[in-house]
């Protein structure tokens, strides 16, 4: 009976160490996986440059909150390709501020997936160099793949994360200039053509450097029109001396005016020398009056740049020549 009984304690005493070794969880609850965007980068071999940089930037735990956000994200190889363009040897040598500035114009506060994007332009949290509120624009292009700011492709669309969406992007994109906006833009492919067309100034340099300069750009079409109006002899005809007028007549500097401090009866004056003024007019939509008394309409406004601030127009502004 004793040898029982001792039996009998042993087995209660093992099955009561099994109790509370399972009580104290041999399977313990995992931890949660971080599915923000920040917690998908950190798991993607590509791009760990990227996490480095948002690291460094601070901005890893801001792309970890509720968002919703969208992150072009640069592959590895892309950040070092464009550090390749700087003076930096590294990720951590680039100066912080500058740092942040270029990652957060990766960022989109919205969740925008591919079939989301159309061609045009889009805000990123981003401020550049410009001291203003308006945040530097991005230039989609969604007419062959995703195309951003003429510098980047989309290479792998819609990584969706719990607080908004990743694309990978096989390029950095830099904080865009004037010429930036105006070289990304088909729209403004006769424009390029004219400022850099043969006797003209080194317009490319100019508004490439730090401004601000605010340009209303005629699209396209309106050079088509002037092409028409200058007729027999069209645009082909104009010395490249009074070209170069024309296209100093669309330049503000300094300046980064945006549409909404624009006034009814505003005299603008541009760099053209002697100085030659144009009047803005509100009245049914934004319109620019010019020297010749013609009327061109601000079809998009507030493109910010870097180093400034782009509209579209639909005709080409003239002055008195």
């Amino acid at each position: 009976m004793k040898k029982l009984s001792k039996l009998k304690v042993i087995a209660l005493a093992l099955f009561a160490i099994a109790f509370v070794s399972c009580d104290n969880s041999d399977d313990p609850t995992p931890m949660p996986v971080d599915k923000t965007i920040t917690g998908l980068a950190v798991k993607n071999s590509n791009l760990k440059i990227l996490v480095q940089a948002l690291t460094r930037a601070e901005l890893a735990a801001t792309l970890q909150g509720s968002g919703p956000f969208t992150v072009f994200a640069p592959t590895d190889a892309a950040f070092t390709a464009f550090l390749k363009t700087t003076p930096y040897a590294t990720i951590n040598d680039v100066p912080k501020d500058v740092l942040t500035q270029i990652l957060l114009n990766h960022v989109v506060s919205a969740t925008a997936k591919s079939g989301d994007l159309k061609t045009g332009y889009i805000k990123t949290l981003a401020k550049g160099s410009a001291s203003t509120s308006n945040t530097l624009s991005m230039y989609v292009d969604v007419t062959a793949g995703v195309k951003l700011n003429g510098v980047s492709n989309v290479t792998t669309a819609d990584v969706v994360a719990s607080n908004g969406v990743i694309h990978v992007v096989d390029a950095v994109i830099g904080l865009p200039t004037i010429v930036t906006h105006a070289l990304a833009n088909k729209n403004f492919t006769s424009l390029v053509g004219a400022l850099t067309g043969a006797g003209q100034p080194d317009f490319v340099g100019t508004l490439s450097g730090t401004g601000p300069f605010t340009v209303f750009a005629p699209t396209n079409a309106a050079f088509t029109a002037l092409n028409t109006e200058l007729a027999p002899g069209g645009i082909a005809g104009v010395s490249a001396a009074n070209l170069t007028k024309v296209l100093q007549y669309h330049v503000v500097s300094p300046g980064n005016v945006l549409a909404a401090t624009l006034t009814e009866g505003q005299m603008v004056t541009p760099i053209l020398t002697p100085a030659q003024k144009f009047t803005i007019q509100l009245t049914g939509g934004a319109k620019i009056k010019d020297a010749s008394n013609r009327i061109s309409n601000i079809i998009i406004t507030d493109v910010q740049c870097a180093n400034g601030v782009i509209h579209a127009i639909d005709k080409v502004l003239l002055p008195a020549l």
